[in-house]
């Protein structure tokens, strides 16, 4: 016999994704437009650059997650941004987060690798879409 699941599970899995969108969208918008300012500021990064596409992705990729619209592969790309932030940016300076400042990107890699297999949660646009069709199949 299987436990029931709480009506909580996908809700909180949607708290989730819109808190851990609302924060990396802040990275994106710092490095893209300087917002929030910063205590060290920098100038935008030149179009085109590694820089620049990891603002882009952090500020519109992170803002479909906070959606929940195509939820599963823009998570996945996300975390792989992170791993690659990670790999590239944290880990010369020491191999522990702690000390690197690698935490940030380590967390939200996995957070968006467990979006990319759970989904977007009951409060997401994917949901409604699967939802829907759902309810036109059985029309039908």
């Amino acid at each position: 016999m299987q436990p029931s699941r709480s009506p909580w599970v996908g809700r909180m899995l949607s708290v989730l994704r819109i808190v851990a969108a609302l924060l990396f969208i802040l990275h994106g918008t710092q490095k893209l437009f300087a917002w929030p300012p910063s205590a060290n500021p920098m100038p935008a990064p030149a179009m085109f650059t590694q820089f620049w596409f990891a603002g882009v992705l952090e500020t519109f990729g992170g803002l479909a997650v906070l959606l929940g619209v195509f939820t599963r592969p823009i998570a996945f790309i996300l975390a792989g941004e992170m791993a690659v932030a990670y790999f590239q940016a944290h880990l010369p300076r020491s191999p522990f987060p702690v000390i690197n400042g690698g935490d940030p990107a380590i967390l939200f890699c996995f957070i968006f690798l467990y979006l990319a297999f759970a989904g977007g949660g009951s409060w997401s646009i994917d949901h409604m879409i699967a939802s829907n069709r759902f309810d036109q199949a059985q029309r039908h």
